[in-house]
């Protein structure tokens, strides 16, 4: 499975996209574009509030009003059985750095869809109302009467933690559901005593979220008479994990849950985890008795999207009287939001705090606490960038007192490429990396040393013009279960079934010319599937830079497998050795001799002889490959 770079639209090559063609001529199937016969349309309630009891829910006037199907609340959640939302938050294993407890296990909290007692975020579900139209669910849902208690709120993560801070969860005392530590704390001290200079920074990196162009979606219907669920969503995780999670909370075998989406309008991060309208419209499916319907407004999503950053950082470097880095150190605390939904953020960015630089010390505290916030989760590089962004303004001050250059402040203290492999003071090993030639590059494509020039012409126009430098090194690793099925099927055509998630990356033109590469098949024959459990078994979906690195993994088995199976159908066909065949462009022949077949007629001649039966229905081929990675 080596690029020839050779092949007619393989590895490298340019191609026109084959998702081009169906999305430019509004061929397209986004979520809004699903329309089922009988569909009902649902509207989320949501709480006015950041903190406050429920005390009571009148939906009487909700109820008569013209078209109502249902309005459903947290008790009527809880009476029917259904259960809190599995986010499982933990800290992880490698390739993320090993981190130590401080004492405290890490502390989940319950994430019903619909609270019962209490809501802990503006903008967080209390109530569904289900009309026959979305008219009807919008007027309806004004007619909710609900009344609430409010409570104390707390906004920030510092404030959270203070000892007079409003409680928000009873099993997270004090607010904080994570406390861990990771470096050599003995070491760093002793190079901070030995200092010549100590800079110090205190910061807060805001809160942001993706707004992908297409806001969420979600269709559900349930089949009574065969007790199926059918979830149509779009997912950064991958529908194999949205239907094991879905299946979790209703109760019921993950066989009976199916979940597909065709094209997704974005990510960022921002879709990748479980959200609680997967679960409501496929409850209120099964209790209207037909398929139900909600696309989120887009400012309904900056209430309840996910989340991401919101990082209050302090942190200071020593130096030596050269500029040379001695260590850093400092306390990462994470805001949460109303729910614990994902450590990962905090425990990614502590291991990078030291970045691209040879810094010989270094511990780091972190912690994350509970808000009366939207919840955060992994986003656009789960917690690398704000620990970049710390790394670099201490370099900036660092060169501000010593009245050093920034960036040849940032070369002296570079890791070299003689040092790589290169263990980093806080327990993350770099495989390799040419830091200095990196932003060299970038420096010249900025015209750095033009820059006072640009600097004095704007001058004259009474403007003011400013440059700034960072380097950035990050582990993209993300869930490393993948799985790809390749079948060779008897009319000409490659079907490639993949588990990951596109999003809007290409996965259609890009993984079709792995296929072409290396089983030397026209790249028009390859027949891409994805995106429904109905196929999918598996996968781990779209983020942390993870599709493409094992894509070419698993489907680089997968030809090898098939190739290896061609081999030895080719080698009875030619009544020759296996050792003597070889694979070339697509075809095996006899080595030395003009003797050929087709990789498509191995196929069909794989296919065992048809038994008369009632059917009559073919086998596709036997030329298949499963691998999958964990």
């Amino acid at each position: 499975m080596v690029a020839s770079g050779r092949v007619a639209n393989g590895i490298g090559q340019p191609v026109r996209r084959k998702e081009d063609r169906r999305l430019l001529t509004g061929n397209g199937s986004f979520g809004d574009d699903v329309a089922l016969p009988g569909m009902a349309h649902a509207v989320i309630v949501r709480s006015p509030h950041a903190h406050a009891r429920i005390i009571a829910i009148d939906k009487q006037a909700a109820l008569a009003a013209p078209g109502v199907l249902a309005v459903l609340s947290g008790a009527d959640y809880l009476a029917d059985g259904l259960g809190p939302i599995p986010h499982n938050p933990t800290l992880n294993g490698p390739p993320d750095v090993a981190v130590r407890k401080r004492g405290l296990e890490p502390i989940t909290t319950l994430d019903h869809p619909l609270p019962a007692d209490k809501v802990r975020f503006v903008g967080e579900p209390v109530a569904m109302v289900v009309a026959d139209t979305i008219a009807a669910a919008k007027d309806a849902a004004e007619r909710v009467d609900i009344s609430y208690e409010p409570m104390p709120v707390v906004a920030r993560a510092v404030d959270a933690l203070a000892p007079d801070a409003p409680l928000l969860w009873e099993n997270a005392p004090g607010n904080l559901c994570v406390d861990i530590e990771l470096g050599d704390e003995t070491a760093t001290a002793a190079a901070f005593a030995r200092a010549a200079h100590v800079v110090r920074l205190s910061t807060w990196v805001q809160r942001v979220t993706g707004v992908p162009m297409e806001p969420r979606t979600n269709i559900a219907e349930y089949n009574p008479a065969s007790g199926e669920y059918t979830l149509y969503t779009g997912s950064g995780r991958g529908v194999a994990k949205v239907r094991l999670d879905l299946a979790q909370v209703l109760g019921v075998p993950a066989e009976r849950v199916r979940v597909l989406c065709k094209d997704m309008g974005g990510n960022f991060g921002t879709r990748n985890l479980f959200y609680p309208e997967y679960a409501l419209l496929a409850w209120a499916a099964r209790r209207v008795g037909r398929p139900v319907k909600w696309t989120c407004e887009r400012s309904e999503s900056f209430l309840s999207d996910y989340q991401g950053r919101d990082l209050t950082a302090e942190a200071e470097m020593a130096l030596d009287e050269a500029g040379n880095f001695l260590a850093v150190r400092g306390s990462n605390l994470s805001n949460l939001g109303g729910h614990a939904v994902a450590f990962g953020p905090l425990q990614k960015g502590l291991g990078s705090m030291s970045s691209v630089y040879n810094i010989p010390a270094s511990y780091f505290r972190g912690r994350a606490a509970v808000t009366n916030t939207a919840s955060t989760t992994p986003y656009r590089s789960a917690g690398r960038p704000e620990a970049i962004f710390v790394v670099e303004r201490l370099i900036d001050l660092a060169a501000d007192e010593l009245r050093l250059d920034p960036v040849a402040l940032r070369r002296r203290n570079l890791i070299p490429p003689v040092m790589q492999p290169y263990a980093n003071p806080l327990g993350i090993t770099y495989d390799s990396g040419d830091y200095e030639g990196a932003m060299n590059t970038a420096l010249g494509l900025a015209d750095w040393d033009g820059l006072a020039a640009r600097c004095a012409e704007a001058r004259r126009r009474g403007k003011w013009r400013g440059i700034g430098v960072a380097n950035y090194v990050e582990i993209t690793s993300g869930a490393p279960r993948e799985r790809t099925e390749i079948t060779v099927l008897p009319d000409g055509k490659v079907e490639l079934v993949m588990g990951t998630m596109n999003s809007g990356q290409g996965h259609e033109t890009s993984f079709a010319q792995l296929v072409t590469e290396w089983l030397g098949v026209p790249f028009d024959s390859i027949v891409y599937v994805a995106h429904d459990t109905a196929r999918v078994l598996a996968g781990g979906g779209s983020h942390s830079g993870r599709s493409m690195k094992l894509a070419a993994t698993i489907i680089g088995r997968a030809t090898d497998d098939i190739i290896a199976k061609g081999r030895k159908i080719a080698s009875f066909l030619f009544e020759a050795g296996e050792a003597d065949i070889a694979f070339e462009g697509g075809r095996f022949r006899i080595a030395g001799t003009d003797r050929e077949i087709g990789l498509f007629e191995v196929g069909s001649r794989s296919m065992p002889r048809p038994v008369p039966s009632r059917s009559s229905a073919m086998p596709r081929s036997t030329m298949s490959a499963v691998p999958s990675t964990r």
